[in-house]
């Protein structure tokens, strides 16, 4: 039962407050907590949540894993320009379902941003008696202290970094082809983050474009590609998709709509000079080289993982 005066607050921000051992910040207690950062320069603020997967998380109680969805959703695109997070503030809302399970989402968020030194610094947690999902909203504030261009060039290698199969987009289409009934492991299995590597190669190798295979799948390497350049994937050399994405495709999603809803086994997407490549593949573990950039038309050509067939975006 929801309880207004949310009885668990204080144990709530006695965890937050366990968050606030930073070097980026310095976070004093008050009505709302008052910041001081310890840093100038460059910064960028992201935001994002976890969608239609919240429905299947509600369901199977995994709250830990939609933490990392929701994370991930945010520290992935904060990778693309070599950001370094250190401050969110969260949104969760749900069924109404009591405190237990708004202390279970709060738990494993802490453990996640102390991992990485992120102070939460606010929040909010909502109870709608008018849904049936869990979803966790934040924004992320990122420290830039390179500036970087985020842009493939022409020559440029594609290398892949493989995902663990849906990540946290396509949900309302694996719904619809599902239905409320049907359940795959898959469904909640969380998304791989990817800044804590990323972050690591670009202090010994060179990276001209990344782009996180999230919303619009491979139509986002169309947002750092230029007019004159194109995109060709061999998917069918690449890594093999998940039999979930097979699945997918073989319950009448199309090739196009395949790779320009899903990731289709590939996570994130790394654009390096070749003389690079050999060095990225010792240190992105299962990284695979999908792919070049050439002269053309701003276009994106896929060799289907699914029938071979060209896709063009």
């Amino acid at each position: 039962m929801y309880e207004p005066e949310k009885p668990y607050k204080h144990d709530l921000v006695t965890l937050i407050e366990s968050t606030w051992r930073t070097p980026y910040v310095t976070v004093t207690r008050g009505v709302y907590p008052i910041i001081r950062k310890r840093f100038s320069g460059l910064e960028i603020q992201h935001t994002d949540g976890i969608g239609t997967k919240g429905i299947y998380h509600w369901r199977r109680k995994t709250f830990a894993n939609a933490v990392v969805d929701a994370l991930a959703m945010n520290l992935n695109d904060l990778a693309l320009v070599g950001a370094i997070p250190y401050m969110l503030q969260d949104h969760i809302t749900m069924p109404d379902m009591g405190s237990r399970t708004a202390m279970k989402i709060i738990q494993a968020l802490v453990r996640e941003c102390k991992k990485r030194t992120i102070a939460i610094v606010g929040g909010e947690t909502s109870h709608h008696n008018n849904v049936d999902a869990v979803d966790i909203s934040m924004t992320v504030s990122g420290l830039i202290t390179v500036p970087r261009k985020n842009r493939l060039m022409i020559g440029d290698v594609l290398i892949g970094l493989p995902s663990n199969g849906l990540h946290s987009n396509g949900f309302t289409k694996v719904r619809g082809m599902f239905g409320s009934d049907e359940w795959r492991p898959d469904f909640v299995r969380p998304t791989i983050i990817y800044l804590d590597s990323i972050m690591r190669l670009l202090k010994h190798c060179t990276i001209h474009g990344m782009m996180h295979i999230t919303g619009g799948a491979f139509t986002k390497l169309k947002d750092i590609l230029t007019e004159s350049l194109d995109v060709t994937i061999d998917h069918s050399h690449s890594p093999r998709p998940q039999p979930i994405f097979f699945e997918l495709y073989e319950r009448g999603v199309s090739s196009r709509e395949m790779y320009t809803t899903f990731n289709c086994g590939i996570g994130f997407v790394l654009s390096s000079p070749e003389a690079e490549v050999k060095k990225i593949l010792r240190f992105m573990r299962g990284a695979r080289i999908i792919g070049r950039v050439a002269k053309g038309k701003g276009r994106v050509h896929i060799q289907s993982a699914f029938d071979g067939s060209s896709v063009e975006l």
